[in-house]
C-alpha cells in the first residue's frame, strides 16, 4: 500500500490524506482516509501547498510594552486598573 501512496503522491504532490484516499477508491483499492493518513505520516509526506500565515505580525504595527512585567505581585487585587469602565 505504501508503494502505491508514493506513486500517487509523487503524481500529485498537493493531494492530502483525503484526495489520495479518494484517488486509490477510484484505482479499485479498498483503503480508508485514517489508513492513508497513517501512512503518510509513517513516511514523512505531507501535502505541499501555501499554508496560513494567521500569527505574523505586520512590520508597521507597533509593539506596547507589558508594564506588569518587572512587578512582583504578592496578594489579590493590588494592581488597580485606574480609569477602569467597573471603578
Amino acid at each position: 500500500m505504501k508503494k502505491v501512496i508514493d506513486r500517487v503522491f509523487t503524481k500529485y504532490p498537493v493531494f492530502g490524506s483525503r484526495q489520495i484516499a479518494a484517488n486509490l477508491r477510484h484505482e479499485c483499492f479498498v483503503v480508508g482516509r485514517y489508513r492513508v493518513r497513517r501512512l503518510m505520516a509513517k513516511m514523512g509526506l505531507q501535502a505541499s501547498y501555501k499554508r496560513p500565515r494567521t500569527s505574523q505580525p505586520h512590520p508597521q504595527h507597533r509593539v506596547f510594552p507589558h508594564l506588569l512585567s518587572k512587578m512582583v505581585i504578592s496578594q489579590p487585587n493590588q494592581i488597580s486598573l485606574s480609569g477602569s469602565c467597573c471603578a
